[in-house]
């Protein structure tokens, strides 16, 4: 699969003087690292709908499923866009991001073997375990038991933390 490298953008009219742009390299892996992510959905009436769930980085995007008849899944099946974002919601530390894009179902055998093994490498036991919360995900992944969702990403943002505040674009 093909690496896509966006344009970097600082918006300095949200941060501080001085402020340098967070590299997407950063970003990227903060979107891989984070436990849990908040993907937000547009329901039929237009109304956002947003739920904490677990995720990966694979296919050179986030990735995330659901079950078919979930919320998030009948608000995909008719309007693909979304968010994806991650961060702990303190005014320091690492940077928030959050990337908006189309949730494109992942049907491809190949393709859902590595986001199952993605599942497995970063949640280990909670995912491997008879005892593991939620154990059976990537079996089920791969078995296309779930609806597999990867973002295509449009445009991300990250936004910079004290003690320098910034607003990082990236333009996909």
């Amino acid at each position: 699969m093909n690496v896509t490298v966006p344009v970097t953008d600082l918006c300095p009219e949200f941060g501080s003087p001085g402020a340098d742009p967070v590299p997407w390299e950063r970003a990227r892996a903060l979107l891989a690292d984070a436990p849990l992510y908040r993907v937000t959905t547009v329901r039929p009436d237009g109304r956002p709908h947003m739920t904490p769930l677990l995720g990966v980085w694979a296919e050179n995007a986030v990735c995330f499923c659901t079950g078919p008849r979930e919320r998030k899944a009948r608000n995909l099946a008719v309007d693909p866009r979304c968010l994806m974002s991650v961060g702990d919601d303190r005014l320091d530390g690492a940077p928030e991001i959050v990337v908006e894009g189309t949730g494109v179902p992942v049907e491809d055998p190949d393709a859902l073997d590595r986001i199952a093994q993605a599942y497995e490498d970063k949640y280990g036991p909670a995912v491997t375990e008879p005892t593991g919360t939620w154990f059976g995900l990537a079996g089920a992944v791969r078995g296309a038991e779930l609806l597999v969702v990867r973002v295509v990403p449009i445009r991300a943002f990250a936004f910079g933390k004290a003690p320098v505040f910034s607003q990082t674009r990236y333009t996909f």
